[in-house]
């Protein structure tokens, strides 16, 4: 384990020096392919990062901030876009998190038709962290219930953690920093249909991140042959495809295994449902919609059956549950022992 905290310090270190380079190169190259080419083996050291870890705590977010979100913010900033272009240029301090994390500046003087930002309740964390703590009784029942029960179950432990993870990391940052962490989720469980679910509850992050690097352009290009009003049809369906990829190698780092490309077709049947959707919306005009809480319904089923098919056996061939779980027993038990060792230090 020693190794591997090392290990994870170093590409962090690694990751901060690559981009001191970088905001560097923004105040003495200007945006375009030059600065690309100047910036491009930053990119690829990005990819190549994470395979220092192994540990699925360590690899699968550092996957996700360094070899996605900084990656395709860093193609963003050399054409001059995205969240690390701006005016004044950002500092290093803020140049550095903003490139890594879901991270946006806060609005300190809004205009007037600007609505402040709530945040969830207490309560609300407290009831998830409750169904969370349920975790370990699962497993220990693991062999009494059903595959696609117990795979169910571990996707609700696994959305309520990383909220949770990033609730406390978007704290930090706020009182930090004076910036706001982008919402990862907005009770998906609510959503009324495909678009509502991957739109705006579900993994925003990577919504955010797609729509300028992949969305916007694809869409620009087909209003050229099919016109303004599909052009967002095939845009959807490349930012799906390019979502699918991205996860291929997220589960490659943390499996290391060849890919069987399902998570590629998971996305992309969304993908196309989703553009279906759409297209069906923009067809009718509102005339003829099924009620939100049926459309709902569906919606989610959907997203259960296909990813039961799909996402989730994806998720055990890499063996990211089975070594989480042992990662976090691990964890549990060194606090423990931790507690010991300090308390019967004190006691003698």
């Amino acid at each position: 384990m020693e190794g591997e905290i090392r290990n994870f310090i170093m590409v962090w270190m690694s990751v901060v020096a690559s981009l001191c380079y970088c905001h560097t190169i923004g105040k003495i190259i200007k945006h375009g392919p030059t600065r690309l080419l100047a910036i491009l083996p930053v990119m690829f050291l990005f990819l190549v990062l994470p395979f220092s870890l192994t540990s699925v705590f360590l690899v699968g977010p550092t996957s996700f901030f360094v070899s996605w979100l900084a990656t395709f913010k860093l193609l963003l900033f050399s054409f001059g876009k995205g969240p690390l272009s701006s005016y004044p240029p950002l500092s290093l301090p803020r140049f550095i998190p903003i490139a890594c994390f879901p991270i946006k500046i806060t609005q300190h003087h809004p205009s007037p038709d600007h609505h402040p930002k709530r945040h969830k309740s207490p309560l609300n964390y407290a009831i998830k962290l409750l169904i969370y703590s349920t975790n370990l009784l699962a497993y220990k029942k693991r062999e009494f219930l059903h595959p696609k029960v117990f795979m169910f179950l571990f996707s609700i432990y696994t959305y309520i953690i990383f909220e949770a993870i990033l609730a406390l990391i978007g704290s930090l940052a706020r009182a930090a920093l004076g910036v706001e962490l982008e919402p990862q989720f907005n009770e998906p469980y609510l959503s009324t249909s495909l678009q509502d679910f991957w739109g705006r509850r579900w993994n925003l992050m990577a919504s955010n991140i797609l729509r300028p690097t992949v969305y916007d352009p694809v869409r620009s290009f087909s209003i050229r042959w099919i016109g303004k009003m599909w052009a967002p049809l095939p845009a959807i369906v490349a930012a799906f495809f390019v979502s699918g990829m991205m996860h291929e190698l997220i589960f490659f780092y943390l499996g290391r295994s060849k890919p069987t490309w399902d998570l590629t077709c998971f996305f992309l049947i969304h993908g196309v449902c989703l553009a279906v959707e759409v297209a069906v919306k923009k067809a009718v005009k509102g005339k003829g919609r099924l009620p939100p809480l049926v459309s709902g319904v569906l919606a989610m089923s959907f997203v259960m059956v296909t990813g039961s098919w799909l996402f989730w056996p994806a998720v055990r061939r890499c063996g990211a549950d089975e070594r989480g779980h042992r990662e976090l027993l691990a964890a549990i038990e060194f606090v423990k022992n931790l507690g010991t060792t300090t308390f019967g230090f004190v006691k003698d």
